[in-house]
C-alpha cells in the first residue's frame, strides 16, 4: 500500500504540481477542498486517510489532527509561516515540520514597495478622480520618497530585500529586529524606529509576542500623516486602532496585503480613500507559486523516502 499524503486546502487552481511530484515518487495523493477548512474537518480528514504527511496552506493542522495519524512523519507549509501548524506537539512525536522560507522574498518585498510607490505618487486616489471626471493637477500633494524615512520591522530576508529597494530609491533606511546582530542599515529599537520613519514596514511573524505589535501605542509613535504597510501576517497589527488612525489623520494611508480576520473587511476601512487593500497575495507570481508548490511536495518525498529535510523547522524528538 502506498504512503498516504494529504493536502488539506491550496490557494491555486488545481493540485496538478503537488500530484505529479508525489504520484511520481510512488504515493499517493489525497486532496482536501481547496478552501481552507476549520481543524475539525481537518482532523476528521487525518482520521479518515491516516497520512503519512500533510501538506498545508492555510488550514490548521491542530495537535488532533496530529495525534490522529500515528504513522505521520512530517507536515510541510506551503508558506513561510507557521502559525496554522502545532509545531511542539508534531515535534514531542517524532514528526518533522518544514516551509519555504524563501520562495517569495522578491514578491513580498516588491509589494511593499509598492504600496510606498501607489502612495507618494497618489496612483490609487488619481485613478479615482479621472474616472470620476475630475482632473485637479494643482491639488496633487504628492511626496519625494527620496527625501523620506522608511522602517523596516523584521529584518530577515524579506525585510533586507525590501532594505535594499528602498535604499536604491535614496531613502533613509531603519530596521528592527530582536534577532538580528547586524545589518547593512541602521538597527534601531521599535520605538525610536516609529517615531522616526514616515514609512513603517511589518515583516513580522506572527507569534505570542508580535501579536498586535501594531497598536493604539505604537501607531501614535509615528509621525502624523505616515504610511503603514503590513505585508506579514494580519494578527500582527491591531485593526481597529488603524480603522481609528486612519479617521483620526494620524496615518494618511495604510497599504495592507493581510488582515486579522480574513477575507472579512470591516466597513469603515474598506470604505476609507486612505485604505489600499490586497487580498493576501504578496507572495503571488506564476514563479514564485511553482516554486513554492514544488519544494514543499519534495521535502515530503524526501522525508517519506528516508532522507532529512532540507528547511526543517523543529528538531523530532526521536
Amino acid at each position: 500500500m502506498p504512503q498516504t499524503v494529504l493536502l488539506t486546502d491550496y490557494a491555486w487552481p488545481n493540485d496538478e504540481v503537488e500530484r505529479r511530484l508525489i504520484e511520481g515518487a510512488g504515493m499517493r495523493l489525497v486532496s482536501g477542498p481547496s478552501d481552507p477548512s476549520p481543524a475539525s474537518v481537518i482532523e476528521a480528514l487525518v482520521k479518515q486517510y491516516q497520512p503519512s504527511a500533510i501538506i498545508t496552506c492555510w488550514a490548521e493542522v491542530s495537535e488532533a489532527a496530529i495525534a490522529a495519524a500515528p504513522d505521520l512523519k512530517i507536515v510541510a507549509r506551503l508558506g513561510v509561516g507557521l502559525d496554522n501548524i502545532a509545531i511542539d506537539a508534531a515535534t514531542s512525536r517524532g514528526i518533522w515540520v518544514t516551509n519555504v522560507p524563501d520562495y517569495c522574498i522578491e514578491e513580498v518585498s516588491d509589494h511593499a514597495v509598492g504600496f510606498a510607490l501607489a502612495w507618494t505618487r497618489g496612483l490609487l486616489r488619481f485613478g479615482t478622480e479621472v474616472r470620476e471626471g475630475r482632473w485637479e493637477p494643482a491639488g496633487a500633494n504628492l511626496r519625494r520618497l527620496a527625501e523620506l524615512t522608511c522602517g523596516i520591522i523584521g529584518f530577515g530576508r524579506i525585510g533586507r530585500a525590501t532594505a535594499a529597494k528602498f535604499a536604491a530609491f535614496g531613502c533613509k533606511v531603519l530596521a528592527h529586529d530582536p534577532y538580528a546582530d547586524e545589518a547593512p542599515v541602521e538597527l534601531v529599537d521599535l520605538d525610536t524606529l516609529l517615531s522616526s520613519s514616515d514609512i513603517v514596514v511589518v515583516h513580522a511573524p506572527l507569534t505570542l509576542a508580535t501579536r498586535h505589535m501594531i497598536n493604539r501605542e505604537t501607531l501614535a509613535m509615528m509621525p502624523r500623516g505616515g504610511l503603514l504597510v503590513n505585508v506579514s501576517r494580519g494578527g500582527v497589527v491591531d485593526t481597529q486602532a488603524v480603522v481609528e488612525a486612519l479617521q483620526s489623520g494620524h496615518l494618511s494611508a495604510v497599504g495592507l496585503d493581510v488582515l486579522e480576520a480574513e477575507p472579512n473587511v470591516p466597513e469603515e476601512l474598506r470604505l476609507h480613500s486612505g485604505a489600499m487593500l490586497t487580498p493576501h497575495v504578496a507572495f503571488s507570481s506564476d514563479a514564485s507559486l511553482l516554486e513554492l508548490r514544488r519544494r514543499a511536495a519534495e521535502e515530503v518525498v524526501r522525508v517519506l523516502a528516508g532522507e532529512a529535510p532540507q528547511q526543517a523547522r523543529n528538531v523530532p524528538v526521536q
